[in-house]
């Protein structure tokens, strides 16, 4: 992806960037894919049924990470405390889908690919998150 020199160049951040939250974007927006794809692909299976609530927490998720990473990589006029409490929503929302995707791992490998992601992506939020201290106004 092209995130970090994307954000370089843009002239609110004048060159600086943070590499944790570009991570992060990065991560929610490939966990966004990859929750997407698992929702469809539990819909293809036999047992659909015994997968909603693994489609509801895959589409949820993917929701999040999308709003996240799209918040996240707006620099003009930031907001810095939302943007640290999305990333923290986001890592609830991935931590939440993974445990999920967990259940069905054994019987279907794309719930346990998209619990792999859904983990890393929580851990690159985590870590932006701790990266970000919001000015009080």
């Amino acid at each position: 992806m092209q995130i970090q020199p994307m954000i370089r160049t843009h002239p609110d951040v004048r060159g600086g960037v943070n590499d944790s939250l570009v991570r992060a974007i990065e991560a929610a927006y490939g966990c966004a894919a990859v929750c997407h794809i698992c929702a469809d692909a539990c819909l293809a299976e036999e047992m659909v049924k015994d997968l909603t609530q693994c489609i509801r927490l895959n589409l949820d998720c993917a929701d999040v990470c999308l709003a996240t990473a799209g918040i996240a990589a707006r620099r003009t006029g930031s907001n810095e405390a939302l943007i640290k409490r999305m990333l923290e929503t986001c890592a609830e929302a991935c931590a939440d889908c993974a445990v999920e995707c967990e259940k069905h791992a054994d019987m279907h490998e794309h719930c346990r690919i998209c619990a792999e992601e859904c983990r890393r992506c929580e851990q690159a939020c985590r870590d932006a998150a701790a990266t970000i201290s919001p000015s009080q106004h």
